[in-house]
């Protein structure tokens, strides 16, 4: 793949700075640099079928408790929570 990008000279300057130092081309000095930055992401990827949503995973434990069942369990569990101190 062929890709041109557009760097203000102040860039160009210090990216044919470096490529000179570690003794490379500013193309090759790039190359190093993007294959070091998204070799990590490619090792990430991985290939195969997408995994299964949780979607419907405790259907069989019936409809959830709602918001004010919780409050209303936590407040029942809590009620005599620290009195022993």
């Amino acid at each position: 793949m062929t890709l041109t990008i557009q760097l203000p000279d102040e860039l160009e300057a210090a990216l044919k700075a470096q490529a000179k130092a570690h003794g490379v081309s500013a193309d090759g000095y790039v190359r190093d640099i993007l294959e070091r930055e998204l070799a990590a992401s490619l090792e990430h990827q991985t290939p195969g079928p997408p995994f299964k949503t949780g979607r419907g995973m405790f259907a069989k434990y019936g409809v959830a408790p709602s918001a004010e069942e919780i409050d209303a369990n936590r407040a029942e569990m809590f009620q005599r929570f620290g009195e022993d101190f």
